[in-house]
């Protein structure tokens, strides 16, 4: 097996390195990486990797700035082999990760998601354990060893806290390419796309082996929209129209569990603080409303209250 790795690439040129460097340190040679550079303004990056001579490397650069979710689709109709994993060009592989990924292939060839152990570190590359990841850590249904998770006890457990990591998942290629990224998502975008497996019956396999360094800092792109509150835009809109369609399909306890989002609300509330200290009303206003449960009108609608 060749696992399929595509970069999207808007971001720091130095973690962008680390990050090519993690999928050159692997210990499985099994694998081919796709840089999709979306207009950086820097050219030296894409000078860098083009540079680096291995065939299994290929380094794209679009005509013009795509954003987030239609990068990712492109990196998604590029992609060629039965696997494909999205890595952030802000994070970095364990030496193990494909040589991970292909054990728990071997051992859940149904699954449509994989997901292997994860590490996170700081903006400069330290070990960081934050309130994010210790909520995870507890509402992840698999604290240790292996396993397969599908069905409504998925989603329940998904809709009470996303406790996976999107640029450590491995996805199964043709799945996702059935769907692929909702255009209006930018920051929910795995979410949804996790959550439209799982109700279609997709299986989704979970390791605690470490295999993937996943960077937490200010100036990722979820950490930004979610201190002006435009994360908390798309998540209502995710957490409406989930609710409505798990109903309907009997999954009520799921569906609850969408309509309550407790731990996105209480995010909300944790993050209005510093939109009052950046007197960003607009902000202040969509994470009140969030905390609240009370419904926005669109995704880009501005209602300052």
């Amino acid at each position: 097996m060749t696992l399929e790795i595509m970069m999207p690439f808007y971001g720091s040129p130095e973690q962008f390195r680390i990050a090519v460097e993690s999928v050159l340190a692997q210990t499985s040679p099994d694998w081919r990486l796709t840089v999709v550079d979306d207009v950086y303004p820097d050219l030296e990056p894409g000078k860098w990797v083009s540079s680096l001579g291995d065939e299994r490397i290929t380094y794209l650069r679009n005509k013009e700035n795509l954003g987030p979710s239609r990068n990712f689709n492109k990196c998604l109709e590029l992609s060629g082999q039965e696997y494909v994993t999205f890595i952030g060009c802000d994070d970095a592989l364990l030496p193990n990760y494909v040589a991970e990924i292909t054990r728990m292939v071997t051992s859940f060839p149904r699954a449509s998601i994989l997901q292997p152990g994860v590490r996170t570190i700081d903006h400069d590359g330290r070990p960081s354990r934050g309130p994010a990841e210790i909520i995870k850590s507890l509402i992840r249904p698999l604290k240790k060893g292996q396993g397969v998770l599908s069905g409504e006890k998925l989603a329940r457990s998904l809709l009470r806290g996303n406790w996976a990591y999107f640029p450590a998942l491995a996805w199964r290629t043709q799945d996702l390419r059935a769907l692929g990224f909702r255009s209006e998502f930018n920051v929910v975008q795995d979410l949804m796309l996790i959550l439209e497996l799982v109700e279609s019956g997709h299986e989704f396999a979970v390791s605690s082996e470490p295999a993937f360094l996943y960077r937490r800092h200010k100036s990722s792109y979820s950490a930004m929209t979610g201190t002006n509150g435009s994360k908390f835009r798309e998540e209502s809109t995710l957490y409406d129209e989930i609710s409505r369609r798990l109903s309907e399909k009997g999954w009520n306890k799921a569906a609850r569990s969408a309509r309550i989002h407790v731990f996105s609300r209480l995010e909300a509330l944790s993050l209005l603080p510093s939109a009052i200290v950046n007197r960003d009303r607009q902000g202040q206003s969509d994470m009140i409303r969030h905390a609240l449960g009370r419904p926005f009108r669109d995704l880009t609608s501005s209602d300052v209250d």
